[in-house]
């Protein structure tokens, strides 16, 4: 502390009062407020009245989803009481309704599958290399005689053009047809014009930037310099658009140097890939047998390889054991299948570039009939059935379709709860028409058993049998009239399900 400083005399503060006890731990970072009771604000008249009716909703809500019927069986022993083979014919669509749910439900998850696999098809990039040259000395550069301006700026360029197309399957076949139909019309000169067939619509268009990521160019040791360089990176996607930027979107690439003397360059592309493709070392190729491949082929190789050397461990299924293969590549004796991921890692490397010699002519010899430079690239493009596999999975009908069903379903279910509801007045009224009397004595006792169970006064030990005055008199001041009766009635009846209005 300086010799000279004084402190600041800092005013007494008088201790507060504290809703906490003095034991009391307040723990955790929050906001500063006390644990007592806090006081709400009290509700208006129309709020509680709201509240109230939202859960009346609610309620009204819940009794009709307990009594929609559900239920699309027919009863049993229908067949008896019904004319022709109605019943049987709707248990044959019923299991047939079954078997087609299945089996669209196996095939869509199927599609699921595939397309989560991303199958990939490979396909042909052809790329033709081609220079022009400017102002070269052979050239004459322009300069008149005849004037006394015998000076030029003018500096010897060239450029050079990167041009790339995807190979479609029917390419043949269209150059077939063209030529059949220009047989056609030189055999016959008298034949009328056509009008062109118009072409369907094609699978959106793979463009040359499409396959690679970057581009550089390599020149001669000797003639490398900051006019030499020439790169291209392609700039990442900005934003929910799923369209690319005009400087990723393109089929031909162009640049300008300076130069009049033949060069011999390089053209590295950069393959673009998803998802990525590694160089995999020799020691794990001989495991998975693949030189080039993704990290979900890698790691369903190795797994393929431990199934098959049954490496696995019997009590613990996420060990494996390693034999010599494995030991050589994990350095381990015995690996996680979790971890695979980790182990694959430093056997990984990126792809090398695709390398293009080109040779850069200057000369008047070439420029009298340029001809490009002609390169096949194998690049790997999505199946063209994932796309329309995409479009069913996405389908807006599907939905609609399912709501359908459902609302059939639930018509169904009601036309099954009415015909269970006929088929127990048939019972009932078959069994009354065949004796009428014992059917009586024994209704009036299982009413009355269910009348106990209801006003909880069944006993054990007690006659069944609807014997007693009570059960027999009628009337305003029965047993049946009593307040208890008409409300256990009531609650028994409310849980019966009941054919919904539709």
């Amino acid at each position: 502390m300086q010799p000279g400083y004084r402190p600041y005399p800092q005013q007494q503060v008088p201790p507060q009062r504290t809703p906490h006890s003095a034991g009391q731990r307040r723990g955790g970072i929050g906001p500063m407020m006390s644990s007592g009771p806090h006081h709400q604000v009290p509700l208006t008249q129309a709020q509680i009245v709201q509240q109230q009716q939202t859960a009346a909703i609610q309620v009204e809500m819940a009794k009709r989803r307990s009594r929609k019927p559900t239920d699309k069986n027919l009863p049993d022993n229908l067949d008896d009481c019904t004319v022709g083979d109605m019943a049987s014919r709707y248990r044959e669509l019923r299991d047939f309704e079954r078997r087609l749910d299945a089996t669209m439900t196996r095939k869509r998850l199927d599609i699921v599958d595939s397309v989560n696999r991303s199958v990939k098809r490979w396909k042909t990039l052809r790329i033709w290399i081609t220079n022009t040259a400017e102002d070269q000395v052979w050239q004459g550069n322009g300069l008149n005689v005849d004037t006394f301006d015998f000076s030029s700026n003018l500096e010897p360029t060239y450029h050079v053009k990167i041009e790339g197309r995807l190979l479609d399957d029917d390419d043949d076949l269209d150059k077939d047809d063209e030529s059949e139909d220009t047989k056609a019309k030189s055999d016959d000169p008298d034949r009328m014009e056509e009008d062109p067939k118009p072409k369907a619509a094609s699978a959106p268009k793979h463009r040359f930037s499409h396959f690679f990521k970057a581009l550089s160019v390599d020149y001669p040791a000797n003639r490398k310099g900051i006019d030499r360089e020439v790169e291209w990176k392609k700039p990442e996607r900005t934003g929910p658009s799923s369209s690319l930027p005009a400087a990723a979107d393109f089929d031909e690439l162009t640049f300008k140097r300076s130069g009049d003397e033949n060069l011999n360059i390089t053209i590295n592309l950069y393959r673009h890939e998803e998802p990525e493709r590694y160089a995999v070392s020799q020691d794990l190729e001989d495991i998975v047998d693949l030189s080039e491949a993704t990290r979900q082929e890698i790691v369903m190789g190795i797994w393929e390889y431990i199934k098959l050397m049954g490496l696995q461990e019997d009590e613990e299924k996420r060990n494996f054991r390693c034999d010599d293969l494995l030991r050589k590549v994990f350095g381990i004796e015995t690996g996680m299948i979790p971890k695979l991921h980790e182990y694959i890692t430093p056997h990984l490397k990126p792809l090398p570039p695709v390398k293009l010699p080109y040779t850069i002519r200057l000369d008047e010899e070439f420029h009298k009939d340029p001809q490009p430079t002609v390169y096949d690239v194998r690049v790997a493009v999505d199946d063209p059935l994932r796309e329309k596999m995409l479009s069913f999975l996405s389908n807006a009908g599907y939905a609609n379709m399912l709501k359908e069903a459902a609302n059939l379903d639930e018509q169904l279910a009601t036309i099954i709860q009415a015909i269970h509801v006929s088929k127990a007045k048939h019972a009932f009224l078959s069994s009354l028409s065949e004796d009428p009397a014992t059917f009586v004595k024994d209704w009036l006792s299982s009413q009355k058993r269910d009348l106990d169970v209801i006003m909880g006064e069944s006993m054990r030990g007690v006659g069944e049998d609807a014997t007693g005055d009570e059960w027999r008199k009628g009337g305003k001041d029965s047993i049946w009239s009593t307040v208890n009766a008409r409300e256990s009635v009531t609650v028994m009846l409310s849980k019966q399900p009941i054919q919904m209005q539709r």
